[in-house]
């Protein structure tokens, strides 16, 4: 017997009804947890901030950080290594596997998707890939990374940039989309970033 109804008008019967029954719960609940982590984005201790983000299922490396006001999507999927800043109001997204490595410094109001919808599905149902950023890479400000992403070791991603293809290990790439417009002098990397911003 058809009780019930999808979003788009389609019966269903229980059987049928019920994954997306307790999906929808499910989502709910991820909400809740992301506002409460959104919450604790306003506190400008990063000792307290990482606690909670890693009690949440997040995985930080010793001596990373993110920022205040970051936002996030699935926290159990997001990966970040030793020595990496995170700038203020980023968004990570853990839809699929986001993993982030050491001595990666990512400015504020980046953008890292892993999720987007297909325009072409009749449903414009999402699609899911990792995205992979390696060791001693620089992402600037405002710079947006769309899924199945992979940037090399050393590249660097100019302010504003969409990278729409994976970026080659010490290029320097920029625009929209973002095209190579050089490359690093330096060729092996020993920095390491150094303390966060105290109280940000």
């Amino acid at each position: 017997m058809k009780i019930f109804k999808d979003k788009n008008g389609r019966d269903l019967t229980l059987n049928q009804a019920w994954p997306k029954i307790f999906n929808r719960f499910s989502n709910v609940g991820l909400d809740f947890e992301l506002m409460l982590l959104r919450w604790v984005g306003y506190i400008p201790l990063h000792t307290i901030r990482n606690t909670v983000y890693r009690l949440a299922g997040m995985k930080i490396g010793q001596g990373s950080a993110i920022h205040m006001w970051a936002n996030f999507f699935n926290p159990k999927n997001i990966q970040i290594g030793e020595d990496t800043i995170i700038g203020n109001h980023a968004f990570l997204d853990g839809r699929a596997n986001l993993v982030i490595g050491n001595h990666v410094d990512i400015a504020s109001e980046v953008m890292i998707y892993n999720s987007e919808h297909d325009v072409h599905h009749e449903e414009m149902i999402a699609i899911e890939d990792s995205v992979f950023i390696d060791d001693y890479v620089f992402i600037g400000p405002r710079a947006i990374v769309l899924p199945g992403i992979k940037i090399g070791k050393g590249a660097v991603i100019a302010a504003a940039a969409v990278v729409t293809h994976d970026v080659v290990p010490g290029k320097i790439v920029g625009g929209v989309p973002a095209r190579e417009i050089g490359e690093r002098r330096i060729k092996e990397y020993h920095y390491r970033l150094g303390r966060a911003r105290l109280f940000q």
